[in-house]
């Protein structure tokens, strides 16, 4: 796989700030070193006899995992019907700009029929195989996954509910 198509799959095109626990961290090590005679002196590099595990190369050498290449393709349809809600949003509230209550039926009605069974059929895949496939280890006293950074890894599925709350049949509330 070339570095391209690996970047766009992975998203990784510029460095994204801190995390709020990257920031904490980054906070405690800068405490831990005020006063320290070692700041600001470079450290003596430790070499490390290692050789990478032959199933670890091989898993590497296939690209991405496949539950990070589906939470891409998830996102990248998300912003697909994000764009072209906004791009209808706009047709209908210029066409009936002049009655808010026939605006607001005819989105709520448009809502309804916009189809995410391509969308929300990747987001039962990565509900169904994320712990799998990310080797996601169990809370004994739950019997459910660990949470991932602190949050639940299920995603939910995106239905006419998800429009409203993004693009409001209200003219005002839109705006």
């Amino acid at each position: 796989m070339d570095r391209r198509e690996r970047e766009r799959i992975l998203g990784e095109h510029a460095p994204r700030g801190h995390t709020v626990l990257e920031r904490r961290l980054v906070d405690r090590l800068e405490q831990d070193l005020e006063g320290s005679p070692l700041r600001g002196r470079p450290l003596p590099r430790r070499l490390r006899n290692f050789a990478v595990a032959t199933d670890r190369l091989a898993v590497s050498l296939a690209g991405p995992p496949a539950y990070s290449r589906r939470l891409r393709q998830i996102e990248d349809e998300i912003a697909a019907h994000q764009d072209a809600l906004a791009a209808a949003w706009d047709e209908l509230s210029h066409r009936y700009a002049r009655d808010p209550h026939e605006l607001a039926r005819r989105w709520c009605s448009l809502a309804g029929r916009w189809s995410f069974h391509a969308v929300n059929a990747l987001i039962e895949q990565h509900n169904l195989w994320y712990p799998v496939e990310a080797k996601l280890p169990m809370d004994p006293r739950t019997g459910d996954f660990v949470l991932v950074g602190g949050e639940p890894y299920h995603r939910k599925p995106i239905d006419a509910a998800w429009v409203l709350e993004r693009f409001p049949p209200e003219l005002t509330a839109a705006a």
